[in-house]
């Protein structure tokens, strides 16, 4: 759903030892638009130096056929952008590069480094400049550091790493190496695929290695530095700590062709419709997704309970930017010309319409007026997850809390203003269930975070 007021986090992607480094790393950035939509940018390396291209917009918008045919060479890394920390600023588009000790240095960056303000002020203090907003940026600086004390490469990363607190899935490219790194708490995904022909892959989600042509292997373990140069690939590790992947990417973020924490995720949004299901039964004629987000748990709600699904919600797919105000005479106008209801198949039934999440609110009444509007008979509003009530800190843009509508206002007050029949959310437990955790354990100790829905967060915040 395009009005969702979640934004996505960024995506990262890198290759080593491919001759079409550049044009692999242009497509599996565009299999992870999704993730980021702002900015663009690829970093390859030939002979020892980089080339560098960068920019603001879509990976289609960023890249010509010329443009990708300037980054030569056999391995490269790239990233899209939404940005979670940091100002909408040229300097803070991605890869960032640096030229250091050891020679240039490119870094692209998916999460978030809750104490970034911190490090940011001691970093200056020591004589650090920064260029632009981005926490990403902190990380050159610590490395930077680091290799002054002439140690490895991998030690001096080791050791900036630990310095960090929250959310980092990383990929670098030096003169002669590309190096992988994920948070001790894992929060964000960081797959690991390779070619028939020995090259290997980095990416955000697995659906960029079925278009690119990459077998997946396996998750870069959270604590893990992944080191491939033209001696060897290995991996060394920071201290353990407790697992804490990001549920939302399975409710929303990722694509449902993915495998994200070693689960696919359209297996897990399903299972949330089953368990929905069960959990908040009504008798309706038909079931609808808010497209496409809720399709798949949807399609498992109409599964677990025997109500057929139907497509009641058209999107339009072809949506940019428009220059039109609307006026108070155009209500709802951000919904319509997105999303469009199908009156003949709706006129006097009760239907239920799922959604993956609700956030503000907003969105989710426009739906309902506009279903009743239609002609449906009753409305009832099915949400694929908890109640959200707090805010992210690890790498996904989220609204303050006071402007969270279930923070603010219990279930009954929310279906009093979505003007919906009833309003039902899977609960913790059933999400939990979902994306395969035991929940006959201690909750406490489940690998997921879900602060967002419980306000227990694994870190300072």
């Amino acid at each position: 759903m395009s009005q969702k007021n979640w934004q996505d986090k960024c995506a990262v992607f890198g290759i080593w030892n491919h001759p079409a480094a550049a044009e692999i790393s242009y497509l599996a950035l565009y299999a992870q638009q999704h993730r980021g939509q702002e900015g663009a940018g690829i970093v390859s390396l030939h002979e020892n130096t980089h080339c560098i291209h960068r920019g603001a917009g879509l990976v289609g918008e960023v890249f010509s056929k010329h443009q990708l045919q300037k980054l030569r060479g056999s391995a490269a890394i790239g990233h899209t952008r939404y940005s979670t920390s940091g100002k909408k600023i040229k300097h803070n588009i991605q890869p960032l590069t640096a030229d250091i000790s050891i020679g240039p240095l490119a870094i692209a960056h998916n999460g978030n480094i809750v104490n970034f303000p911190d490090l940011k002020q001691e970093l200056t203090q020591q004589g650090s400049i920064f260029y632009g907003t981005s926490d990403t940026e902190c990380i050159i600086h610590l490395l930077a550091m680091h290799l002054k004390k002439n140690i490895s490469l991998p030690n001096a990363l080791e050791l900036s790493l630990t310095k960090l607190i929250g959310a980092y899935s990383l990929v670098l490219l030096t003169k002669n190496s590309l190096i992988a790194a994920r948070d001790p708490m894992g929060f964000r995904p960081l797959a690991l695929g390779k070619f028939t022909n020995n090259a290997w892959a980095l990416a955000s989600e697995t659906c960029a290695f079925d278009l690119i042509g990459a077998k997946y292997v396996r998750e870069i373990e959270p604590g893990e530095i992944w080191i491939a140069n033209a001696k060897e690939v290995r991996s060394i590790f920071l201290p353990q700590k407790a697992k804490n992947y990001c549920v939302f990417e399975h409710v929303y973020f990722a694509r449902p062709d993915s495998q994200v924490f070693g689960r696919h995720v359209y297996q897990s949004r399903k299972a949330m419709g089953h368990i929905l299901a069960t959990e908040s039964h009504v008798p309706a004629d038909m079931v609808l997704s808010v497209p496409d987000s809720g399709t798949a748990s949807a399609l498992g709600y109409s599964e677990k309970s025997g109500i057929p699904f139907e497509m009641g919600i058209i999107r339009n797919h072809y949506v940019g930017r428009t220059f039109i105000h609307p006026s108070d005479t155009i209500r709802n106008f951000h919904i319509k010309i997105k999303l469009s209801p199908q009156k003949t198949l709706l006129k006097d039934k009760k239907v239920i319409v799922v959604d993956d999440s609700l956030v503000r609110g907003n969105t989710s009444r426009s739906i309902v007026a506009l279903l009743k509007k239609a002609g449906a008979k009753e409305v009832h509003f099915r949400v694929s997850s908890p109640p959200v009530t707090g805010s992210c800190f690890y790498g996904v843009d989220t609204p303050e809390t006071k402007q969270l509508i279930a923070a603010q206002k219990n279930t009954e007050e929310i279906k009093s203003y979505l003007q919906a029949d009833s309003l039902a959310f899977l609960s913790h437990k059933g999400l939990m269930q979902a994306v395969g955790e035991n929940v006959s354990s201690n909750p406490a100790s489940n690998n997921f975070c879900s602060a967002c829905f419980t306000g227990k967060y694994p870190t300072p915040t």
